[in-house]
């Protein structure tokens, strides 16, 4: 038997490398640090809360979801993240939206229990919807964050069959046993649910 026939060439070898590598060469360069996009939410940015901080779950299986819960993180956007990736704090929401933009991050999946009510039942049966800033520091809630929130939310009530309305769509403030006062007075519910019902 002849070797050299039934091995391949070191050229036939390189050729072969080179064309492989060609569709990679075409795909678009990927950004340097980029994170993965939120499964839930696809404008949202994934920044995961720790897991010592929210409930794996499946819902609408295990709970049925029927609400939408809008918090005042009282912290910077970035301090909120940190927090929620802390495993000391026991806290978290679904979502952070900040002030500047309007950027969205998701920190917990729709399907697990984010840790932000303080009252299980509304913990088990809600979305939670952090917005960067201070309940007394109306400067925070800009166009962008009021915008994009309401998208996000519309998005949720329409995943879930929630009503976009105020019954169903409410501050931190009403949920029973609380002693937060978020989203706070400055906080234009008007203005929100009508975006969230044309977003």
């Amino acid at each position: 038997m002849d070797r050299s026939r039934s091995q391949p060439s070191r050229r036939r070898i390189l050729k072969g490398a080179a064309l492989a590598a060609v569709p990679y060469a075409l795909l678009p360069a990927t950004r340097a640090g980029a994170r993965p996009l939120s499964t839930d939410y696809p404008p949202a940015e994934w920044r995961p809360a720790s897991s010592s901080n929210c409930t794996t779950s499946s819902r609408p299986t295990s709970y049925s979801l029927d609400r939408v819960i809008i918090h005042v993180t009282q912290e910077t956007y970035a301090n909120t993240l940190a927090i929620f990736q802390n495993p000391q704090k026991k806290v978290s929401a679904h979502y952070v939206v900040r002030s500047a933009d309007g950027h969205v991050a998701q920190c917990v999946r729709e399907a697990d229990v984010a840790w932000h009510a303080g009252n299980w039942d509304y913990n088990t049966h809600s979305i939670g919807i952090e917005h960067e800033g201070w309940v007394d520091k109306p400067a925070y809630f800009t166009d962008a964050l009021y915008e994009r929130s309401a998208k996000l939310t519309a998005a949720i009530c329409d995943k879930y069959g929630i009503p976009k309305d105020r019954a169903h769509i409410i501050g931190h403030a009403e949920v029973p046993g609380t002693d937060h006062t978020d989203p706070g007075p400055n906080w234009d519910w008007v203005r929100y649910i009508k975006l969230v019902n044309f977003a």
